[in-house]
């Protein structure tokens, strides 16, 4: 009878991500198009965990560290103890992007979960088509969030928790900002730690740019002389939805004699703005302490750049603290690849 009062508790808990997925129309169709560009925040989209990211971002079940709780915030209800994750990547074009995480142990309550995400492109040269080789300014992109998470182990094998997060674009003199929502679940399925996990990521209210750029001189009449030619106006910007994605997926560790672990994982993603893909992912844990990983990210998407992950760390124990420093070099095509570097420290 327990079991299945378990197994009811998830079920209401997933068909509500399922009807979310796939009724109100937030992630569109159930069938498979590309709204590539449509959305704002794209920057929420970059995975901050090097380990993730070389086991090709499958990461949607796993509770191994802090930065689990990116991909699913179900993940925080699993912490037994404080830690601090920080990621640094040399993303495309040489735009570098920086994440920040801890984590709160609260007892019998729960669990608190703190991130903060930081984007900047560096100075860009401004030009025009007048002025082609730059006009002498200098302008930035620049993206910030900060997010507050909570989450608590519900039964020995049940896991949920949620996040919000307040998000701001800026470029140049103009930007946005907004607030998302996530929310997601995990569950163990056997002793053996075999884990399924979903989650909804980046639900929130539209956005649109407001700021001095916006602002424009307007001639009502180009035709027309002796009227004012030079009327003080504003554009109006659309409003633009966010990049939301819907996560789903399995971890499957494996032991192999006594200090050794194979993981696997496999997830599939949902999101607004693209076509749904898979990514697959394998971890090798040697003696504890070395990890290999490698991945493949989102099978079947629809002009894809990405693909190939690969990466490695290492976890070790001392005076009482959990260190962790992982590495992951990813795929891009065109693009040529990005690279991620993890530092962490946990406390029980």
């Amino acid at each position: 009878m327990k079991i299945k009062r378990i197994h009811r508790r998830v079920l209401t808990l997933l068909i509500p991500c399922a009807l979310l997925a796939g009724v109100t129309g937030a992630f569109g169709p159930l069938y498979g198009q590309s709204k590539t560009g449509t959305t704002i925040g794209q920057f929420l989209l970059i995975e901050p965990s090097a380990r993730s990211t070389a086991m090709g971002n499958a990461g949607v079940a796993s509770t191994e560290e802090l930065l689990s709780a990116y991909y699913n915030p179900g993940a925080i209800g699993s912490f037994k103890g404080y830690g601090v994750q920080f990621t640094h990547s040399l993303w495309l074009a040489d735009i570098a992007y920086d994440y920040v995480a801890a984590a709160v142990k609260m007892g019998a309550v729960g669990n608190l979960y703190l991130s903060a995400t930081a984007l900047n492109s560096g100075e860009i040269a401004v030009r025009t088509v007048d002025q082609p080789l730059g006009t002498g300014e200098k302008y930035s992109v620049n993206d910030f969030a900060f997010g507050l998470g909570y989450g608590r182990q519900l039964t020995d094998r049940f896991t949920a928790g949620v996040q919000v997060n307040f998000m701001q674009e800026t470029i140049w003199h103009s930007s946005l900002s907004t607030f998302t929502f996530n929310v997601g679940t995990i569950y163990t399925l056997s002793g053996s730690g075999i884990r399924i996990g979903a989650s909804i990521a980046n639900f929130g209210l539209p956005g649109r740019y407001t700021g001095r750029d916006m602002r424009i001189v307007y001639d009502k009449d180009p035709g027309k002389y002796g009227d004012n030619s030079n009327l003080p106006g504003q554009m109006y910007v659309e409003e633009y939805p966010l990049p939301v994605m819907f996560r789903a997926g399995i971890d499957w560790p494996l032991k192999i004699g006594h200090r050794n672990e194979l993981h696997l994982a496999v997830n599939a993603f949902h999101p607004n703005d693209n076509t749904e893909s898979i990514s697959l992912g394998a971890e090798w844990l040697f003696m504890k302490t070395l990890a290999l990983r490698a991945g493949y990210q989102n099978l079947w998407l629809q002009d894809s750049e990405v693909g190939l992950t690969l990466g490695t760390g290492i976890v070790f124990e001392l005076g009482g603290a959990l260190f962790q420093a992982d590495y992951a070099w990813a795929d891009h095509g065109r693009l040529e690849n990005t690279q991620r570097f993890t530092l962490g420290l946990a406390l029980e």
